[in-house]
Formats: structure tokens, sequence, C-alpha cells
């Protein structure tokens, strides 16, 4: 599984990433090194740890690397729903983008069941 770009979930993730840049690209300016900084680095946390583990090869590793993910989509969960309350954009945006994040978490939970009872 080393080729972690034909990985359904791995591409949701990526395209999250890039909606949220473009989303905290509007964030205040103040909130730099703060909230946008935090989103931005937990939402590509979750593609980096979908890449890293399929590079790893083994399913052991790769669940490893699924959980860590998964745990970085609840972070962004999390920011996204911080970012709404304090009226850093509309929920119109917050809706879009809590959808994407749910359709990966649940992802993830599957594909990690998948691999589990292979192994």
């Amino acid at each position: 599984m080393s080729n972690f770009k034909k990985l359904a979930v791995w591409e949701k993730a990526h395209q999250l990433t890039l909606h949220i840049y473009q989303v905290t690209a509007n964030f205040p300016k103040e909130e730099s090194f703060g909230l946008t900084n935090q989103v931005r680095r937990a939402s590509v946390s979750i593609a980096a740890n979908i890449a890293e583990g399929a590079g790893r090869g083994g399913g052991k590793e790769m669940i490893q690397f699924l959980r860590i993910a998964q745990g970085s989509a609840h972070e962004v969960e999390y920011h996204l729903l911080l970012a709404h309350d304090l009226n850093f954009f509309d929920s119109q945006v917050h809706s879009q983008l809590e959808q994407q994040i749910i359709e990966i978490q649940r992802m993830l939970a599957g594909l990690m069941s998948t691999i589990s009872a292979k192994n």
C-alpha cells in the first residue's frame, strides 16, 4: 500500500487541507500564530500520517498512523467549531468543512477496520 495517492481517504484529507488553507487566509492577522496555524497544522497532519502509514507497509504500523490521523481529524473538527463560534467564517462554510471532516473520520475508521480484519 505504498502509493498513498491511490487512497480515497488521503485524497479527501488533501482536499480538506487545501480548503482549510483557503478559508484561514481570511482569519484575523492576529491569529496567524494561533488558531490559523493550529488548524492548518492539524489538517496537514491528517494527510501526512495517512501517507506515512502507507509507506510503512505493515498493517499494524498503518493502523497506528491512521489512529494519529483520526486524532488530528478530531482536533480539526474542534478548531473549526471554535473558528465558527468566533465568527471567523459563516455557518455555510462551517457546514461544508464539517461535512468533509466527518466523512474523513468515517473513512479512516473504515480503513482501520478493513486492515484489522486482514491481520
